[in-house]
C-alpha cells in the first residue's frame, strides 16, 4: 500500500515538474501540437562534472573535428582559417592552401568533418562561404592535410556548391555529417532575406534544404528527388530554416536543430523526402513581432518538430551522447546555445524529449559547436574573438 502511494506521489511530482527557467514565450498564442513538444520538465545532472579549458585565443571558432591521432582541427569563422590544436592546447599556424572565404556577417569558415574510413590519409572535408560573381553561397571542399611546422592543405577540390548564388550575409547553414554508409549530409540555410526564404519550399533551389552527396560530390542514386522533374537531385529534405546543428543517433538516423525566427527554434528527426515546413509553418514570429505568413503551426504534408524553443536558444553544434563516461547521459542530445549562452541537454525517451537542462550557464559564453571526443568527453567551442576549446567530463 505504502509503495503504491509513494509511486503515485512520484508520478504526480514528475507530471507537474517545472521547465527550465527561460522567460516568457514570444508567441504564447501558438500552442504545441502535442504534450512535451516544448518546455519539457527540468532535468538535473547528478554526476559531478568538470570543465577544462584546453585552448584559448581562437578567433570566432566554428567547427571542430578529431583527427585519427587525437589532435583536433578547428575552423575559425573570420577571417576564415583552420588550425590544428594539440592535446596540450598548443595551436598550429593557420593552415595554408585553403580557398578564398567570404567572412562577412554569418559567413566565413564553417563546418569540418574527417571521414571515418575509406579515404587517403589526412583527408578532410569542410564548408565555407564562397565569394562569387553576384554574391556568395555555401561550398564544400575536400583536401589532404599535410602536417608539420607549417601545415597545408593539398589536392583541394570543391565538391558541392549551394545554388543559386545570392548576395546575402546570413543563413548559410554549414554543418557536415557523415552517414554510416559513407555519404555526406550538408546542412544548409535559406539565406534569410525574403528572395531566399521563399525558396525553402522550392525543389529547384538548395536554399532551406539538407542535401546528401557522395564524397566525390556526385549524387547518390537513392536520393528522394533524383527523378523529380526540375528538382535538384542532391536534396534530402526541404523546408528547413538555418541548420547549424546535426548529428547521428545510435541507429544512424540524422537529427538536426535549426534556428527559428523570433521563437521557434526546432529539433527535427530528418527523414528522406520530408518537408519540415519553413516558412509555411512555424512556432515563431518576425523579429518585428509581426506574424509569419498565415501564422500557422500545422499544415498537411509538413512535419512537426520533435521539440521547439520559444524564446530561442539559437542552436549551434550537436552531439548525441554515447554514455562512454557518463552513463546517465546515454542517448541524451547536447546542443550548443548561442542566445542561451549554455549547453542544452535533452533527455530522450524514444523519440520524445522528456527533460531539458541548461549546463554551463554560469560561464556566460556562447556555445558554437559540440562534439563527443574519442575519450567520451564533450568538447565545446565558444563563440567569441577570444574563443575557447573546452572539455566537459565527469570528475574521476
Amino acid at each position: 500500500m505504502f509503495r503504491s502511494i509513494l509511486a503515485a506521489l512520484l508520478a504526480a511530482t514528475t507530471a507537474t515538474a517545472a521547465p527550465v527557467p527561460q522567460g516568457k514565450p514570444n508567441v504564447p498564442e501558438l500552442q504545441p501540437a502535442f504534450a512535451g513538444q516544448t518546455r519539457a520538465e527540468a532535468a538535473v545532472t547528478r554526476t559531478p562534472i568538470a570543465v577544462t579549458e584546453i585552448a584559448t585565443g581562437l578567433s570566432l571558432p566554428w567547427g571542430l573535428a578529431f583527427l585519427p591521432d587525437g589532435r583536433m582541427l578547428v575552423t575559425e569563422k573570420a577571417p576564415g582559417a583552420m588550425r590544428i590544436v594539440n592535446a596540450d592546447g598548443s595551436k598550429s599556424e593557420a593552415i595554408t592552401g585553403l580557398p578564398a572565404v567570404d567572412a562577412r556577417g554569418q559567413g566565413g569558415m564553417m563546418g569540418i568533418a574527417v571521414p571515418p574510413s575509406g579515404e587517403a590519409k589526412g583527408t578532410v572535408f569542410w564548408s565555407y562561404a564562397e565569394p562569387r560573381e553576384g554574391g556568395n553561397g555555401l561550398a564544400v571542399a575536400r583536401g589532404v592535410l599535410v602536417g608539420g611546422p607549417a601545415p597545408k592543405m593539398t589536392d583541394v577540390k570543391v565538391i558541392f556548391r549551394m545554388m543559386p548564388t545570392i548576395d546575402s550575409k546570413q543563413h548559410f547553414g554549414g554543418r557536415l555529417v557523415f552517414a554510416r554508409d559513407g555519404k555526406l549530409f550538408v546542412m544548409l540555410g535559406e539565406r534569410s532575406i525574403l528572395p531566399g526564404r521563399v525558396q525553402a519550399q522550392d525543389l529547384g533551389s538548395d536554399f532551406g534544404k539538407i542535401v546528401r552527396i557522395n564524397r566525390d560530390g556526385s549524387i547518390p542514386r537513392d536520393n528522394p528527388f533524383v527523378k523529380a522533374p526540375g528538382a535538384r537531385p542532391e536534396i534530402w529534405s526541404k523546408g528547413n530554416r538555418n541548420v547549424l546543428a546535426a548529428a547521428l543517433d545510435n541507429r544512424g538516423r540524422l537529427w538536426e536543430a535549426e534556428n527559428g525566427p523570433q521563437g521557434g527554434d526546432e529539433l527535427n528527426l530528418i527523414v528522406a523526402g520530408k518537408d519540415y515546413g519553413w516558412p509555411t509553418i512555424t512556432y515563431g514570429e518576425e523579429y518585428n513581432g509581426k506574424p509569419i505568413g498565415q501564422s500557422q503551426t500545422q499544415a498537411p504534408g509538413m512535419e512537426q518538430p520533435v521539440y521547439y524553443w520559444d524564446p530561442v536558444i539559437a542552436p549551434s553544434g550537436m552531439a548525441i551522447y554515447s554514455g562512454k563516461l557518463a552513463r546517465e547521459w546515454r542517448g541524451n542530445i547536447f546542443i550548443g546555445g548561442l542566445a542561451a549562452m549554455s549547453l542544452t541537454r535533452l533527455v530522450m525517451k524514444g523519440d520524445r524529449v522528456v527533460g531539458e537542462e541548461r549546463l554551463l550557464k554560469d560561464r556566460k559564453e556562447r556555445i558554437r559547436d559540440v562534439v563527443e571526443g574519442p575519450d567520451g568527453a564533450l568538447y565545446l567551442l565558444t563563440d567569441s574573438k577570444d574563443g575557447k576549446l573546452l572539455r566537459v567530463a565527469p570528475i574521476r
